[in-house]
C-alpha cells in the first residue's frame, strides 16, 4: 500500500488553514466534478482523490491521524526506509458502527464512513475506516490508547429498479423487513449505483447490533433519452422540407412537450441546446442539466417524375 500525501493532491501547504483547505478543495472539485466532465474516466478518478484529500484534511481529527502518520511515514524514509517496508499495522483501523434510524442518499462514491467507502482508496478505507470515539490511541501520540471498540456493523444490499422518469421526478419503493414495511424515498437526480441508506433496517444483524440496509438503485434506459450525468441526449428526425425551409417541431421531454424552432437550413447532425431540461442534481434538485436534440433529417424515397423534375430545377440553381 502506497502513502497518498493529501496535501499535494489539495495543492496546499501542510500548516493550511481550514478556509484555505475549503477553498482549494471546491476550486479544484469544481474542475473536475463528472458533471463538468462527462465520459472522462480520469476526471472521475481525480475527482474522488481530491473529495478524499477533502475528507481527511477538512476534519480536525483525521487530520491529526494523518499528519502524525505523515511525520512517521517521512521519517522511516529518512532513515532508509526501502519501498513495501513500513510497518502499516498500527495504523489500521476498523469500521465502527453508526447510530440512528435514518435515510442517507448518495452515489456510491459520495457516501463517507461507515461500511459505505465505495469509491476510496485502500489508503483511505485502511487508515481512517473508523476513528476511535474515546480518546487518541494514536501510535506515538503518548496519550491513552483505550478506545471504544465496537462491533462490525453489517449492511445489506437490496437492488431496486426505476424509470428514468422515476429518476427525474423523485419516487418512493415500499419493502418489508422482518415483517416491518418501510416506505423509501428515492431522491430526484438518482442514478445508477445510487444508493440508499437505510439505516438500522435489519433489527438484529450481529451480536444484537443493528444492520443497515441499502436499497442500490438501478435506472432502466429509456430509449427516448441517453443520459449523460444530469444532460440528456435525444435525437428527432425532420423531414427535408422542414430542415431547409425552418419550423417547428413537437419535443418531448421529462417535464412535457415543447416546441423547439427549427431555423432554415438546419444541418444533419446539428445539436441544439435546451437549458434546464436535463436531470436534477442528486443534491440540489432545483438545478437541471440541460437537454441536448441531435438533428436527424429524412431523405424523400421514390420521387414522382413531377418531384424529381423540381428538385433537378433547384438544383440548377446553384
Amino acid at each position: 500500500m502506497e502513502y497518498k500525501d493529501y496535501y499535494k493532491v489539495l495543492g496546499v501547504a501542510r500548516n493550511a488553514s481550514e478556509d484555505e483547505v475549503k477553498r482549494a478543495y471546491r476550486k479544484l472539485a469544481l474542475k473536475y466534478h463528472p458533471d463538468r466532465n462527462p465520459d472522462n474516466s480520469q476526471a472521475e478518478e481525480k475527482f474522488k482523490e481530491i473529495n478524499e484529500a477533502n475528507q481527511v484534511l477538512s476534519d480536525p481529527q483525521k487530520r491529526a491521524r494523518y499528519d502524525q502518520l505523515g511525520e512517521s511515514y517521512n521519517n522511516w524514509r529518512q532513515q532508509g526506509g526501502r519501498p513495501g517496508g513500513f510497518n502499516w499495522d498500527e495504523w489500521y483501523t476498523s469500521t465502527p458502527g453508526t447510530g440512528g434510524v435514518r435515510v442517507e442518499m448518495g452515489d456510491l462514491e459520495d457516501i463517507l464512513g461507515g461500511a459505505g467507502l465505495g469509491g476510496f482508496s485502500e489508503f483511505f478505507r485502511r487508515i481512517f475506516g473508523g476513528i476511535p470515539t474515546e480518546g487518541t490511541g494514536y501510535p506515538g501520540s503518548g496519550w491513552s490508547t483505550r478506545t471504544a471498540v465496537r462491533p462490525q456493523r453489517q449492511t445489506f444490499e437490496q437492488p431496486v429498479t426505476i424509470s428514468l422518469l422515476e429518476a427525474y421526478q423523485g419516487t418512493t419503493r415500499r419493502i418489508e423487513v422482518d415483517g416491518r414495511r418501510l416506505e423509501v424515498k428515492i431522491p430526484p437526480g438518482a442514478r445508477t449505483n445510487t444508493k440508499i441508506r437505510v439505516a438500522d433496517a435489519i433489527p438484529t444483524a450481529s451480536q444484537g447490533i443493528k444492520g443497515d440496509l441499502y436499497l442500490v438503485v438501478n435506472v432502466a434506459n429509456d430509449h427516448r433519452f441517453e443520459r449523460k450525468g444530469n444532460h440528456l441526449y435525444t435525437d428527432v428526425t425532420l423531414d427535408l422540407f422542414k430542415a431547409v425551409l425552418g419550423g417547428e417541431v413537437t419535443l418531448p421531454t421529462l417535464s412535457g412537450n415543447v416546441l423547439l424552432k427549427v431555423p432554415p437550413g438546419t444541418q444533419p447532425g446539428q445539436t441544439f441546446r435546451l437549458a434546464g431540461r436535463g436531470m436534477p442534481h442528486l443534491r440540489k434538485p432545483t438545478q437541471h442539466g440541460d437537454l441536448f436534440v441531435r438533428i436527424r433529417v429524412k431523405i424523400p424515397q421514390n420521387l414522382t417524375q413531377h418531384q424529381r423534375e423540381l428538385f433537378e430545377e433547384i438544383s440548377k440553381m446553384k
